[in-house]
């Protein structure tokens, strides 16, 4: 009577098994919506405006002289919704009957709908830092709103946190709730500065490396007042930018980092927007296609609203070594 082997040619051995699982990709956080203003008072039409008044203006009097009478300067700000977005998938009613995956793959079509518009989002807001004049310094106050990384080759160094730090300061803004988002490449320079690595030298840096810079999205210390966050969504940027007081410098392969105060007390946040329509999703089954059909759609609109409290630091980043 014949055994059993593995070489043996045999019906009962399965060569392939299948996961009952999918492997699905990683994705990065997304964080920008969080620091925009949301209007809520914007119930239909497309454009909404913002009247805005400036400051009154002294004069030397004289006396028994008549006084000047003097208007304060005004502005309308102007916000449109933009942005209208679709997207849709669908699986036929053959595929779902034969395919083993079909119920886990139906229950990822919302979800991932959904992620795609709000990653588009997130690259729309990030992406505000083109709003200010490219290839300028974008001075406010005296003290430049955008300029190129000040380390070796371009890259991040202390002296950028301290000058944007400043940069607030001078255009009054609050300085509460700073935030720095910037490219991954930018915490590595972080991570091997080396008055942040040398902590014997520089106690007030103790413990930053122990850990690493980033826990999740957040490092675990500030910087210059700013709580630094990563970003896989940030601006690319090649431009030359001559700094007030300095030289001309390029950026190569650049991304441009965000610094600004997120306070949401007193009208500060840098950037306002609008949903018109929130990601809504239809599904319906298509007989003429025989497919069940799944489409998502949303319309917003983003803009930068304070030009004063956005600091853009661009750094190379294919400095890495």
């Amino acid at each position: 009577m014949a055994g059993f082997i593995s070489t043996a040619p045999d019906y009962l051995l399965r060569a392939n098994l299948w996961s009952t699982q999918i492997k699905d990709i990683l994705l990065p956080d997304l964080m920008a919506m969080g620091y925009v203003n949301w209007m809520t008072e914007f119930p239909d039409g497309t454009t909404f405006n913002i009247p805005s008044v400036g400051q009154m203006q002294v004069d030397n009097y004289i006396e028994d002289t008549a006084v000047k009478f003097r208007a304060m300067d005004t502005g309308n700000f102007t916000f449109t919704i933009t942005e209208y977005l679709s997207l849709g998938t669908y699986i036929t009613e053959k595929m779902k009957q034969d395919s083993f995956y079909a119920a886990k793959l139906m229950s990822m079509f919302v979800p991932k709908e959904h992620r795609a518009i709000m990653e588009q989002l997130e690259t729309k807001v990030l992406g505000l830092s083109a709003s200010q004049t490219t290839s300028a310094v974008n001075a406010i106050n005296g003290v430049d709103h955008r300029w190129v990384g000040t380390g070796t080759n371009e890259t991040i160094s202390l002296k950028d946190f301290a000058k944007a730090n400043l940069a607030l300061k001078k255009a009054n803004v609050p300085m509460v709730d700073l935030v720095a988002i910037v490219d991954p490449t930018v915490e590595y320079t972080l991570n091997t500065l080396t008055n942040l690595v040398n902590v014997q030298n520089n106690p007030r840096w103790e413990g930053v490396i122990a850990d690493g810079l980033a826990t999740g999205m957040r490092f675990v210390k500030n910087v210059y007042g700013f709580d630094v966050y990563t970003s896989q969504f940030l601006a690319t940027a090649n431009e030359t930018i001559t700094a007030t007081g300095g030289s001309a410098l390029t950026t190569g392969a650049g991304k441009a980092n965000l610094f600004f105060s997120a306070s949401k007390a007193g009208d500060v946040c840098p950037f306002i927007g609008a949903w018109r329509q929130h990601p809504k999703v239809d599904a319906k089954f298509n007989q003429d296609f025989q497919r069940e059909e799944y489409i998502t759609t949303a319309r917003y609109g983003v803009k930068l609203y304070r030009p004063e409290n956005l600091v853009c630091v661009l750094t190379d980043t294919d400095q890495i070594v």
